[in-house]
């Protein structure tokens, strides 16, 4: 547990790192934001500095360990009018970023283009998350400088275990690697300032793929690989055994000393030695940090998609603007109710949520007194994407 994971940082301390960290990979970037804490803690109905989002349920891939299979709801149409009138109405309410990776395939809708450049205009950081392969290599060149970061969700480094792991023919695998490679040159070309990262999801039995992935990664010139835990329902559904991360501390250990001055492999330490378990009961982070479904839904989180909680679902954008959703009594009466004493985080939702580091450190604050400390040095990049 947390204690395990606190004896490998310590290791690693210890040893010789020779590359700082550049991009904050696993953590929060909440003690950048203390007006919206001390707004929050007032009472006040603040927006969210980040809504995590997709413009579709729809999916390319069939990979091994998707969540998104356990997030099933009333999918309505997320035409490109919807699409717009929930931007604008995220700019003007405040908030600050929004991602395109939530529970689908935004690369499956024919407006994503748009999407990002509409964002990007209204003054928002905007971010998109993929598996790449419907990603229009043509559209690049517009798509890059709108998006603070892109990343490719990979978790495979070699061609067969690819297509195993993702659900797909080997085809995509290379096709996958061309559009990051395109999207490189790119960036190199303009120098933009966009982040461009991949991505592992990391169960058990893709322990052969850490280093071929981290070699991979360096190979295509890539900012950053993220190697993170696969999270799971409350009931398990997807079966991951989050005691067998225990045995992969030097093998990751070793795929981040990949790392070099342009490029960082970081493994999210805290949430894999976690064991899938929670230290506090109550859900603070939802009005910080919104998820909404691709099927247009409103909800605290992804874990509260699926249509069994719907007890939790608060409105869709489809049939009512955003702006009215964020302004509803229903609304604050959800965020009320995963704060009170009848939630309880550890045995009502899945493990190790979008939200889960945001919520440690709110409810340290909250319940256990601990003073908001704002952060020191140079702000994180991606700062509005907590």
């Amino acid at each position: 547990m947390y204690d395990r994971f606190d004896r490998v940082m310590n290791s690693m301390n210890n040893s010789k790192i020779v590359y700082k960290s550049k991009y904050l990979l696993d953590g929060h970037k909440l003690a950048w934001h203390k007006d919206q804490i001390d707004a929050w803690l007032r009472g006040e109905r603040i927006a969210p500095i980040t809504i995590d989002c997709s413009l579709t349920r729809r999916c390319s891939y069939n990979c091994v360990y998707c969540y998104g299979k356990l997030q099933a709801n009333d999918e309505k149409e997320m035409t490109k009018d919807v699409i717009f009138s929930f931007l604008d109405d995220a700019a003007e309410i405040g908030v600050k970023a929004v991602s395109f990776v939530s529970d689908g395939e935004s690369t499956c809708s024919p407006y994503l283009k748009d999407a990002v450049l509409k964002g990007k205009d209204n003054g928002l950081d905007m971010a998109l998350g993929t598996n790449g392969y419907l990603l229009n290599q043509n559209e690049l060149e517009d798509i890059l400088p709108a998006l603070t970061y892109l990343r490719f969700n990979i978790s495979a480094g070699e061609v067969q275990r690819y297509a195993q792991i993702h659900g797909v023919s080997q085809k995509c695998y290379y096709r996958v690697i061309g559009t990051i490679q395109k999207a490189v040159q790119i960036k190199k070309k303009n120098y933009l300032d966009v982040t461009i990262g991949m991505q592992m999801v990391l169960m058990p039995g893709f322990e052969d793929q850490i280093l071929p992935l981290s070699k991979l990664g360096k190979k295509l010139g890539v900012d950053y690989l993220v190697i993170k835990h696969c999270s799971d329902d409350e009931e398990g559904s997807l079966g991951v055994d989050y005691s067998k991360y225990n045995n992969m501390v030097d093998v990751l250990k070793k795929a981040e000393t990949y790392s070099n001055e342009t490029y960082q492999v970081s493994a999210k330490w805290s949430k894999i030695f976690s064991n899938g378990e929670r230290k506090y009961s109550q859900c603070y982070g939802p009005p910080f940090i919104l998820q909404m479904s691709g099927s247009g839904l409103v909800a605290p989180c992804g874990m509260l998609f699926n249509d069994k909680y719907k007890k939790y679902h608060i409105g869709n954008i489809v049939e009512q603007s955003f702006k009215d959703i964020w302004q509803s009594d229903r609304y604050w009466e959800v965020m009320d109710m995963i704060a009170s004493q009848e939630f309880d985080a550890k045995t009502m939702c899945g493990t190790l949520c979008l939200q889960h580091k945001v919520n440690e450190y709110l409810s340290d604050i909250k319940n256990k007194g601990n003073q908001f400390v704002h952060g020191k040095g140079n702000p994180p990049m991606h700062i509005n994407f907590i």
